[in-house]
């Protein structure tokens, strides 16, 4: 591999480091998860610059494990809230420790995801686990799912940065995905975002982030 002069990194003075990483916290504590999207199309070019911003996520060896599939068709969007229904029907309806069902009523959520056909604008976050190339040779990749939670939290981050909702939906088990975008066999499912304009008056669960003391430790 051949070694290049860091030549991107920008020092910044104290202040501006400060001003820089404050706005950048307030700007992502505005950030809520919604269930409620506009049918309102995303500009063009939006999305896909995102997903440029996940690429550039750090990965184990740097194989990036990542592969995104958009889905704005209304078919495939329908096909995919199907199956999802389907799953979480099961998941409401038994296949759930009671706990969980208990953590997540206060939300309201159930098994109807209509968000998914609403929303213009469907993520399909796939984790490689090695390459194949046409001989059928593999090349394991390392650290997938962190290196793809990593991608995730990225291209989250810049969709809301751009002006858009998320909404993060893993329905369980997700292999229905493989079929209905066609995805080879090494590909597993890692997470569908839902991303969109909110919908017009569109009303969140009141909530409170932890505190500074209650998710870092300074020695």
């Amino acid at each position: 591999m051949k070694f290049v002069r860091l030549a991107e990194w920008q020092e910044r003075p104290p202040e501006e480091m400060q001003s820089r990483a404050r706005d950048f916290y307030e700007l992502m504590n505005r950030r809520r998860s919604v269930r409620d999207f506009s049918a309102r199309p995303i500009p063009s070019g939006v999305v896909e610059h995102c997903l440029l911003t996940a690429g550039t996520a750090p990965s184990g060896a740097h194989k990036q494990p990542w592969q995104f599939v958009v889905v704005r068709d209304p078919g495939v969007k329908r096909q995919i809230r199907l199956a999802a229904e389907e799953e979480e029907r099961e998941f409401y309806g038994g296949r759930a420790p009671e706990d969980w069902l208990t953590a997540l009523e206060p939300l309201g959520t159930d098994a109807h995801k209509p968000f998914l056909e609403t929303a213009p604008c469907l993520v399909a976050i796939f984790a490689r686990s090695y390459a194949e190339s046409e001989s059928g040779e593999r090349e394991k990749h390392y650290y997938v799912q962190e290196s793809v939670g990593i991608a995730t939290g990225l291209l989250i981050a810049a969709l809301h940065s751009a002006g858009l909702a998320t909404l993060t939906h893993t329905p369980s088990p997700m292999g229905f995905l493989n079929t209905i975008l066609d995805r080879p066999r090494n590909e597993r499912p890692f997470l569908l975002l839902i991303c969109g304009y909110p919908a017009e008056d569109v009303r969140v669960p009141e909530l409170a982030r932890k505190s500074l003391e209650e998710i870092a430790d300074f020695r």
